[in-house]
């Protein structure tokens, strides 16, 4: 019985397939016909060229530390924002802020980078300004739900023992409460951050400014050579932040 349905389940799979390439009406022949293969080894090696004149790796190099700024400094506002919301949303001010501030982070969250990019390039123009708010929003939502869970997994002895001293609130969060989580926190800002890096770099495809932007401007004007040396930026980029994020873990989060 067991078998049979495993061989059901696998017939509904090759049925599947099947079918989404009929209605999608894709023909895979094609690009064997001709001189479809000789393009794309041509349009390949056009690609793997990069343009390494002086001028646009300046220009690269400008777009990088545009991408980077866009990443870090969205990283570091949603960071703060969503701290500001994550202390209400875990309940510490009531189940009334609570619900307010959780319905506010999930709307936050659920609107894709993309789209609050492009409502940004909206609202403050084309450039790393639409891109940085962006980040930031998004960001803002994800980090405060995980702030959220953090805080409400913490322990309260020791925030209720300075309490019990005479301390105020704030003096309880800052020092029984904040210490506790401040690893927890740095490691969920720093893998955000590996993830806007990332994105940044997308966002330039809406006008948001970045390596993105020099990629799209490149492939729209069939600039193979210049977009193969913006993508190898990115990866550099990418890289980069990836080690750099690692040691930083390695030396205030696993320490």
């Amino acid at each position: 019985m067991r078998a049979l349905c495993n061989g059901l389940l696998l017939l509904a799979l090759l049925g599947a397939v099947v079918a989404s390439f009929a209605y999608l009406g894709l023909d895979l022949r094609t690009l064997l016909e001709g001189t479809a293969l000789q393009q794309m080894g041509a349009y390949a090696v056009r690609f793997l060229s990069p343009d390494l004149s002086a001028g646009h790796l300046r220009a690269v190099a400008r777009g990088a530390l545009e991408t980077l700024a866009m990443s870090g400094l969205g990283t570091l506002l949603a960071a703060l924002f969503g701290l500001l919301l994550a202390l209400p949303a875990a309940g510490r001010f009531g189940w009334p802020l609570r619900s307010v501030a959780r319905l506010l982070l999930n709307a936050l969250r659920a609107i894709p980078e993309l789209v609050w990019a492009v409502l940004m390039v909206l609202a403050a123009g084309l450039g790393p300004n639409a891109g940085t708010l962006a980040l930031a929003l998004h960001t803002a939502g994800v980090l405060g739900r995980l702030y959220a869970e953090a805080l409400e997994n913490a322990p309260r002895e020791p925030a209720a023992a300075i309490r019990l001293q005479g301390g105020s609130q704030l003096s309880a969060f800052c020092y029984g409460v904040l210490p506790n989580l401040w690893p927890q926190l740095l490691a969920y800002s720093l893998y955000r951050w590996e993830n806007n890096i990332r994105m940044a770099s997308v966002l330039g495809f809406v006008g948001a400014g970045g390596l993105g932007q020099m990629l799209y401007m490149s492939l729209s004007l069939f600039q193979e050579a210049r977009a193969s040396t913006v993508i190898l930026a990115m990866l550099v980029l990418v890289l980069l932040v990836d080690g750099l994020s690692d040691r930083v873990r390695q030396r205030w989060v696993r320490a």
